[in-house]
């Protein structure tokens, strides 16, 4: 479509619509007013149900996907609400006048309680709705348009199965072609036969660099080493024997010694037991010296025997 068209048709469209909302509007006005609304309020009744209406019919053009679909729901429940309203309205004279009882829609006390409820609950779903509808207009991404050139490549790109299956050509009749004169073969001297016959290629192919065809396989590879729990015990010890006990964790044992998690941390429970087991004998020996050196203070000169036998026993 042209552009003036477009023009045209979106002109209609707001005339239509315009024209629709000032018809709605003494229905609309004259229900607020019996639901309890003062005269400004009644007044801006319309522009809450049948503005929302315009506001999901712009998002439904806008939108795409599950968001549109939201956007029509939307439009289709305060269409839905509109109408009943206005449907109301021309049941009941009274509302015409404003003559009509506060709070009173219907003789009947349940349909009476429901369009009381329904009147009343639109401009809170105004509110909601509106400002949801909104946000993912605002938040929306259009998809970039595909260009000419991409669609063609894309449809080049195509499996053979994705392809129409082209119709068989009708059969034409063909003549049996008949087979060229042959020409008279010269006998070949030994000395032309000598110079074409092709160079020796086996030779040249051996002495050029195999090219790598892929990834080794995982059965050509060897495998490492296993290494038993004594070994890797003794590895542990020499790399953390300068290292605090802070830093004494699995995940820096498992990196220095290069094994698994599990191993590591048994490593790790081993190494911090023989480190508790030192610095508690250190700490027997430390009490258990001035003891020594008091006893070996106490003997006599003469008893040199027995005070080697207490060294020894030391």
């Amino acid at each position: 479509m042209k552009h003036k068209g477009r023009v045209l048709l979106v002109a209609a469209l707001v005339a239509v619509v315009a024209l629709a909302f000032r018809v709605s509007w003494n229905a609309l006005r004259d229900i607020a007013g019996a639901v309890g609304a003062d005269k400004t309020a009644a007044t801006l009744y319309p522009f809450v149900v049948d503005g929302l209406m315009a506001l999901a019919l712009v998002a439904t053009l806008v939108l795409a996907g599950r968001d549109r679909r939201f956007a029509l729901r939307v439009l289709g429940a305060y269409t839905a609400a509109s109408l009943v309203l206005n449907y109301v309205h021309g049941l009941v004279p009274d509302l015409h006048g404003r003559s009509a009882d506060w709070g009173r829609l219907a003789d009947w006390d349940p349909a009476n309680w429901a369009l009381v409820l329904l009147a009343t609950s639109l401009p809170v779903g105004s509110i909601y709705f509106g400002s949801d509808l909104v946000a993912k207009v605002l938040h929306h991404r259009p998809t970039p348009a595909t260009k000419p050139q991409e669609s063609a490549q894309t449809s080049t790109e195509r499996s053979t199965c994705d392809l129409p299956e082209p119709s068989p050509a009708p059969p034409t009749p063909t003549t049996p072609a008949l087979p060229p004169p042959a020409e008279p073969v010269e006998p070949e001297t030994p000395a032309q036969s000598a110079a074409v016959a092709p160079a020796p290629v086996a030779a040249a192919s051996a002495d050029r660099p195999r090219r790598a065809t892929g990834r080794l396989p995982q059965s050509a590879r060897t495998k490492p080493p296993s290494r038993t729990p004594e070994q890797l015990l003794s590895e542990a010890r020499s790399a953390t024997r300068t290292w605090a006990d802070a830093d004494l964790t699995a995940e820096a044992i498992r990196t220095t010694v290069r094994t698994s998690a599990a191993k590591a941390r048994e490593l790790r429970e081993t190494l911090r037991a023989e480190r508790a087991e030192g610095r508690a004998a250190e700490q027997r020996h430390q009490m258990e010296a001035p003891e020594t050196e008091a006893a070996f203070a106490g003997l006599a000169p003469g008893h040199a025997a027995d005070r080697g036998a207490l060294e020894v026993a030391a």
